[in-house]
């Protein structure tokens, strides 16, 4: 069990007491979406230094991001108040860029956090002079990157055919969100429900396919293994009803407005990055099946090095025979806020999400939202995951540039983050 996390303000360790020191707060531990602001105090006046940041995932894979500063004339250093200089991971007054500029050293590699419940170890370092290798080490200090606020509990779920884990705030009910991952590699993806569940919503990360007894490589989906996951969080004690949320991403995210337009009880969904239509795998419900949207394999364009962008491969789900792809969108009765990013390379997600507003709007509705970030790619995770810009495609099973810029896409994260809260705060705590 992990000690109680508090918010505080301490010094961190240096190499020895005359050295200088990093402080941090919080001191020794925060939550993985929060920004931790960082000094460095005992340098000398106007001195140049190096700052360093690094942690490893779960499969020892090293991230990292660097900048160059100066100190002021107290030899202070305070990156809320200090720019940083030309040369580094990025410039400019950046207070959590060391945060959200970490990459990966091993090239195209997404970081693997699987156990929620064991904090990353952030390890920052302060280094004399602009060197490239950096100069003298001065500083360092470790910080524990949590998943889960204390009192916040993980229960795996294995109820009927459903399989997941629930992660459950203390004490009183609290508004329901399931969270369904995109369509890369299968498995169970607990990191944004684990996130969202220190927030106050108890949260429920559904897998659907390569998970234990679950289908390995299924040729269709069914709607109804989902309104079993819904019925579950429905009928759950400590979930608040009479709705609940949905936070679909990638092909998470048309399986959560296709909830959303053939279940009940769906009150508030959030599609990130998703498509109006089905993709990948047909999806069933009842007597109904949802074709895929048909792809264009002389739309495949060759980068370099094997790298491909299949942006233009999906054909547009109004060129359907009988729009057959298309989800019926218009029947859902939830709140609805998509969240694209203009630089997906995955998906034409920022076009999707504004012809269904327009689908939504001309039959007189009212019930959506877009929030379009610039430079933002496909793959959009919560506040200080590092930029994935090229992954392997779902469909043709290759490595694929799936879009961003570092700087705008990892502000979009950071920005988009609050935006998600907010809105199931309000349409789920609200009825």
């Amino acid at each position: 069990r992990l000690p109680a996390w508090t918010p505080a303000t301490a010094s961190a360790c240096s190499l020895s007491s005359a050295a200088p020191s990093i402080r941090l707060s919080p001191a020794a531990r925060s939550l993985f979406d929060e920004p931790l602001a960082i000094a460095v105090q005992g340098l000398g006046p106007r001195q140049p230094v190096t700052l360093r940041a690094s942690l490893r995932d779960e499969t020892g894979e090293l991230f990292q991001a660097c900048a160059r500063y100066q100190a002021g004339h107290d030899g202070e250093l305070d990156l809320a108040h200090c720019p940083a200089l030309p040369g580094g991971s990025f410039c400019g007054l950046e207070p959590m860029g060391l945060l959200w500029a970490l990459q990966p050293q091993k090239p195209f590699w997404y970081m693997v956090k699987k156990d929620m419940q064991r904090p990353i170890l952030l390890q920052l370092e302060v280094f004399d002079g602009h060197g490239d290798p950096p100069g003298r080490l001065l500083a360092q200090a470790q910080h524990e990157r949590a998943f889960l606020r204390d009192g916040v509990r993980r229960v795996p779920v294995r109820d009927g055919r459903i399989r997941g884990t629930l992660f459950l705030p203390p004490e009183d009910p609290f508004p329901g969100i399931i969270d369904i991952h995109g369509y890369t590699g299968g498995g169970l993806f607990e990191h944004r429900a684990s996130l969202l569940a220190n927030h106050g919503f108890a949260t429920l990360a559904l897998a659907y396919y390569r998970y234990e007894d679950l289908p390995q490589e299924p040729t269709e989906i069914h709607l109804e293994y989902f309104e079993e996951a819904l019925n579950y969080m429905l009928q759950h004690p400590q979930v608040k009803g009479p709705g609940v949320g949905l936070l679909g991403y990638s092909k998470g995210a048309d399986l959560c407005l296709a909830m959303a337009a053939f279940l009940k009880n769906i009150t508030a969904v959030v599609s990130l990055n998703g498509s109006m239509a089905i993709t990948i795998v047909p999806l069933c419900y009842k007597d109904k099946t949802i074709p895929v949207l048909a792809i264009d394999e002389q739309r495949v364009k060759v980068i370099d090095s094997n790298i491909l962008d299949l942006s233009d491969i999906l054909m547009s789900p109004f060129q359907a025979p009988g729009n057959q792809s298309l989800i019926p969108i218009e029947k859902a009765e939830a709140q609805l806020l998509f969240i694209v990013g203009q630089d997906d390379h995955f998906l034409k997600s920022d076009y999707y999400a504004t012809e269904v507003c327009k689908l939504l709007q001309a039959q007189g509705k009212e019930n959506f939202q877009i929030l379009s970030y610039p430079g933002t790619g496909h793959c959009i995770d919560p506040p200080f995951f590092p930029l994935y810009p090229i992954g392997n495609h779902p469909i043709l099973r290759k490595r694929a540039v799936m879009g961003g810029e570092l700087g705008a896409h990892s502000k979009a994260q950071l920005h988009a983050w609050p935006q998600i809260q907010a809105f199931f705060h309000k349409y789920l705590n609200d009825n």
